[in-house]
């Protein structure tokens, strides 16, 4: 019977969430694979999936969307868990479209725009323009969306969790001067962007729901009497 309530539930929370269902099992299924596959086939697969300038520019745009199911930079398991729990939340809170464009514009906004960087200062001969990086991963979505959580939570989330979020990426940042490092920011600033947008906002409150207007200037009404040669008429 235990089983058989955990089987349900996991039931019923899968189609409650199945953007985030489906995308987890998606990053599952290539990380298995690649575990299963020689270094050699790995190195190749990240590189003709991930989405930097050069591949942008001969029309491998679909490497925009590929780069996303690769987990890269920290442990699978953790990398996939801290996926689930973000997009998964914002997909609960916010619906599956909402959830999940949140994510998806931080993830190819934030490659585009830092992709641009590089393909500007390759055009002006700028030094260290990386035009074949190695761009895949889940970060910039996961930064876009938890930075769209922390603003629309409470005051103190607001205030110190992305204080502390974007004091965590700057400190990489100016430690690693990492192309990936400079992207975490500015999928950051997309999260926070995102969270101003009335598409979310509206769901934010609707979400909450609307409290029962109290104080100065409400008050209950009164019957009123009135006096007449005949009667008392209560209105």
């Amino acid at each position: 019977m235990a089983a058989q309530r955990t089987v349900d539930r996991s039931v019923a929370l899968a189609r409650r969430l199945p953007a985030t269902t489906t995308y987890v099992a998606l990053l599952l299924a290539t990380a298995a694979w690649l575990a299963s596959q020689p270094l050699r086939e790995q190195a190749r697969f990240i590189r003709h999936n991930s989405s930097n300038v050069h591949h942008l520019e001969v029309g491998k745009w679909w490497t925009l969307l590929t780069s996303g199911l690769v987990v890269d930079g920290v442990p699978v398991l953790l990398g996939i868990a801290a996926v689930a729990a973000a997009l998964g939340l914002a997909e609960w809170r916010w619906g599956t479209l909402r959830g999940m464009g949140t994510f998806l514009f931080g993830h190819v906004v934030a490659t585009l725009l830092t992709e641009g960087a590089m393909w500007l200062m390759r055009l002006v001969h700028v030094p260290g323009a990386l035009t074949r990086a190695r761009d895949v991963g889940i970060s910039y979505g996961l930064v876009a969306t938890v930075a769209c959580l922390l603003a629309l939570s409470g005051r103190r989330a607001r205030l110190y969790g992305l204080s502390a979020l974007t004091a965590l990426l700057a400190l990489a940042w100016v430690i690693d001067h990492e192309l990936a490092d400079a992207g975490h920011l500015v999928a950051l600033a997309l999260g926070v962007i995102a969270s101003r947008s009335r598409w979310l906002r509206d769901r934010t409150t609707a979400g909450q729901g609307r409290a029962v207007p109290t104080g100065r200037g409400v008050q209950p009404r009164t019957p009123t009497v009135r006096n007449t040669p005949k009667e008392r008429r209560i209105t």
